[in-house]
């Protein structure tokens, strides 16, 4: 067979021209090394084949290219010559050839291959084929196919040519092509799969083209800026410490976003959610200040009193000071409206050197407010504490939980649930939002909760704060307020520094008392604003020159400002009245009010009516006191049958919600009055509950009640005895301005608050009594003189600051 070859050698070259020259043959032998430049005689196959030039040409760049046909293998004896050219002297290899049954079926098998072979193969031309499947000769076969196969190894040829059987030489060759059709077959199947994800790559990048071309026309930005953003959050990553959990998670979704059209819905949100990851403050913090008295002095500059959180506060500062380690407290502020629970949570920030961070949880009803929606959700975000964290930008923040008692529950969940791990420093510090779903560390974070009363707040939850209560201001309190914080402030954003506003202590006085009705200081400030705002517009009225004149206000000139009074101040009455007593009572502002109880009896069939804007509590109180009136009618020289008789009216003219335990001495002693038509003392007021048996029961709020008793100039207030220790919540100049009788059963109520001239007659003689006469406790026993103060072998404790003394006359007190 005839085959073409390209000879650039100098040696080969020559050669052929001396084979061409003499009319000689051509022996072809293969390089046992492609790469050896200058082979000797041995880098030579021994056997080869010998062929007979047919055409030689020579090409622009120095190669040969000649026609060569084959006739016969042969080989190698020696080499008489090898300097200018390879002169070898050869010997014919005889080939052994066999005809029959197995080597007609070889045949057909190896051809069957090779057509196999053909059509996997795109590189061997049709004609080859059909010049093989004509062949019927087994070494011609094996020859022509051989010298077909592009894909088979230089040595396997070379062995095939050194066969000098026939029949081996189709067996090796038919494995040999076997092997190959496998690999072509595999070859084939991956072609077939790179084209398919060729063909959808190419139509994707076709149509990612048009949009792109699409997004240019309208304005919309391109896959750049994509990369770069994927750039910036390789960046990003690298420098930002978090945790392991948060870095393998934004590893992960980096990965993802990689694989996804940039403007593809889940790229956004998957976008969105290392962004998320990334803002989040992990370990980042503000330095703390443990300089206690530079707290202390933050503290007291922007509150007045409010001594027991301060203290809690320097408290934790300096525990932080010396470990370092302590976890952040959870307050909880309970109190009335306007006492400065919020403003407190601000300082509290400055005074402990970090920054605040303020959530609302008014009307909140929603769980995933707090821990977030799950991803899942179309517009998913994380709730609100790690959207809080994110803006403020440090993980030991300041963080107010407002209003917590104002949270509700629906078919939602219940978000107060939610705050137990939030609020638990045993398990905050793995707080799962549902939206990052990784835990992340709230224990550095101080809370702190505001609420207005415990009854919103459920018991595990109060459970995990620190309830510190806030009540509400005394009169002193907030004059001192006023003074040194409210009209400071109002006079620098109403723009009156230049102004020598002067607002006397008698007219901030008569704004307590008749324009606002609070615990707090809120409606006060509004009313020192209105104030000088109408200030502000006379000066701007008289033009530049008045800026100078003095403007003082007044108490009688207030009404100027603020118009008619709105409230009244309630104050004793003007002379003692019968079925008429001054009871004690604390409003839902957290203040206290004096409460006025009026009874009458008209003749009926023993009906009691009870009126006035009351709960059911207080009707039950005033049957249980009309109950025990009742069991004391033989004592009080009533006949047995008197409610029989008599239709008693139980009346709270003052429009105040009332309700709790704590009116039933007053209304049992209205109508004790009422019954026997003595009248009760009109500078005297009282709070307890009644039992059946006359037992007064202890009452809260006692603190708010002694301040309205004060405000309306009683100077006798009787309390539970079970009360005493609650007067150490009591400011000291009120309890030095006032008589305070500790009582145990209402009979000691009676002898108190009725008019007697001689009680000792009605209720026999006194066993003892307690009472704070200048801030010191008197126990009087029987036949001790009632001159206000203890027993000449009393002796005398010197009061300390916000702590009554104790005086005892005999035993122990």
């Amino acid at each position: 067979m005839v085959s073409q070859l390209f000879v650039g050698r100098e040696r080969s070259i020559n050669a052929l021209d001396a084979a061409m020259a003499r009319d000689k043959d051509i022996f072809l032998a293969a390089q046992k090394n492609a790469k050896t430049n200058e082979p000797t005689p041995d880098d030579i196959f021994q056997v080869g084949t010998l062929g007979t030039i047919m055409q030689l040409l020579r090409l622009p760049d120095g190669t040969v290219k000649v026609l060569v046909e084959g006739k016969r293998r042969a080989r190698v004896k020696r080499f008489p010559q090898t300097e200018e050219y390879f002169l070898v002297e050869v010997e014919e290899v005889a080939e052994q050839s066999a005809k029959g049954v197995e080597v007609e079926a070889l045949m057909r098998s190896v051809q069957a291959a090779f057509e196999m072979y053909v059509k996997l193969n795109k590189k061997v031309q049709p004609e080859v084929l059909m010049s093989a499947q004509t062949i019927d000769d087994a070494a011609r076969l094996s020859d022509t196919i051989v010298a077909n196969l592009p894909t088979i190894k230089l040595t396997d040829r070379q062995a095939l040519l050194e066969m000098e059987d026939a029949v081996k030489r189709l067996e090796r060759l038919h494995e040999l092509m076997q092997a190959e059709i496998e690999i072509l077959q595999v070859e084939k199947k991956i072609r077939s799969r790179v084209k398919k994800q060729m063909e959808k790559t190419q139509k994707e990048y076709y149509l990612n083209e048009q949009m792109q071309a699409i997004q240019k026309e309208l304005g919309g930005g391109d896959r750049d800026e994509f990369k770069n953003e994927i750039q910036e959050v390789e960046e990003q990553l690298k420098t930002k410490r978090m945790s392991k959990e948060a870095t393998a998670k934004v590893k992960k979704e980096l990965k993802k976003l990689k694989m996804m059209h940039p403007t593809s819905a889940e790229a956004t949100v998957v976008r969105n959610y290392i962004d998320w990851i990334l803002g989040l403050p992990w370990y980042d913090k503000s330095e703390e200040n443990y300089d206690l008295k530079k707290a202390e002095e933050v503290l007291e500059e922007d509150h007045y009193g409010l001594k027991k959180i301060k203290e809690r506060i320097l408290e934790y500062l300096a525990v932080q000071a010396l470990t370092k380690k302590l976890k952040g407290p959870v307050l909880c502020l309970v109190g009335p409206p306007g006492v400065g629970k919020t403003s407190l949570a601000r300082s509290i920030a400055r005074a402990t050197g970090r920054k605040f961070q303020r959530l609302s949880l008014g009307g909140v009803r929603d769980e995933a407010e707090i821990r977030g929606h799950r991803r899942t959700y179309i517009g998913a975000l994380p709730g609100k504490l790690i959207q809080s964290l994110k803006k403020v930008g440090t993980n030991n923040p300041v963080f107010l939980l407002d209003e917590i008692d104002k949270m509700s529950t629906d078919f939602r969940g219940d978000p107060a649930a939610a705050l137990l791990e939030v609020l638990d420093p045993e398990q905050n510090h793995a707080f799962n939002d549902h939206y990052l779903d990784m835990d992340y560390d709230l224990s550095d974070v101080m809370f702190i909760t505001t609420a207005n009363t415990l009854s919103g707040i459920p018991v595990p939850l109060q459970d995990r704060m620190e309830i510190i209560q806030l009540s509400g201001y005394t009169e002193f309190e907030k004059m001192n307020i006023a003074v040194k914080y409210l009209v400071p402030r109002q006079r620098k954003e109403c723009g009156l520094d230049e102004v020598p506003l002067t607002i006397s202590e008698n007219a901030i006085r008569t704004v307590i008392h008749h324009y606002t009705r609070e615990a707090g200081v809120r409606s006060l400030e509004r009313e020192i604003a209105s104030i000088c705002r109408k200030v502000a517009r006379s000066v701007v009225d008289a033009g530049e020159a008045s800026k100078g004149t003095p403007v003082e206000v007044a108490a009688k000139n207030v009404p100027q400002y603020l118009g008619v009074p709105k409230f009244r101040l309630n104050k004793k009455e003007e002379r003692d009245e019968v079925g008429l007593t001054n009871g004690l009572s604390v409003t839902n502002s957290g203040g206290g009010e004096l409460l006025a109880c009026e009874v009458a009896t008209v003749a009926g069939k023993g009906k009691l009516v009870i009126t006035g804007l009351l709960e059911k509590g207080m009707e039950e109180s005033a049957q249980a006191a009309m109950s025990y009136v009742r069991s004391r009618a033989g004592l009080l020289g009533l006949e047995p049958e008197f409610y029989q008789k008599l239709d008693v009216h139980v009346h709270f003219p003052e429009f105040i919600r009332k309700d709790g335990p704590s009116a039933g001495v007053t209304m049992a002693t209205s109508l004790a009055s009422a019954l026997i038509k003595v009248p009760v003392k009109r500078d005297l007021a009282m709070t307890g509950e009644l039992t059946l048996r006359g037992r007064v029961m202890a009452i809260g709020g006692l603190k708010e009640k002694l301040l309205a008793a004060h405000r309306a100039g009683i100077t006798t207030v009787i309390i539970p005895r079970e009360n005493r220790k609650d007067l150490r919540e009591v400011p000291r100049r009120v309890l030095k301005a006032t008589r305070i009788v500790l009582v145990e059963h209402a009979d000691e109520v009676l002898r108190e608050a009725l008019c007697l001239s001689d009680p000792d007659a009605l209720f026999g003689p006194a066993r003892e009594t307690w009472e704070y006469i200048d801030g010191e406790l008197v126990v009087r026993r029987p036949g001790a003189k009632r001159d206000g103060a203890a027993e000449p072998n009393t002796p005398s404790l010197v009061p300390g600051e916000g702590t009554p003394a104790v005086a005892v006359s005999s035993g122990n007190a």
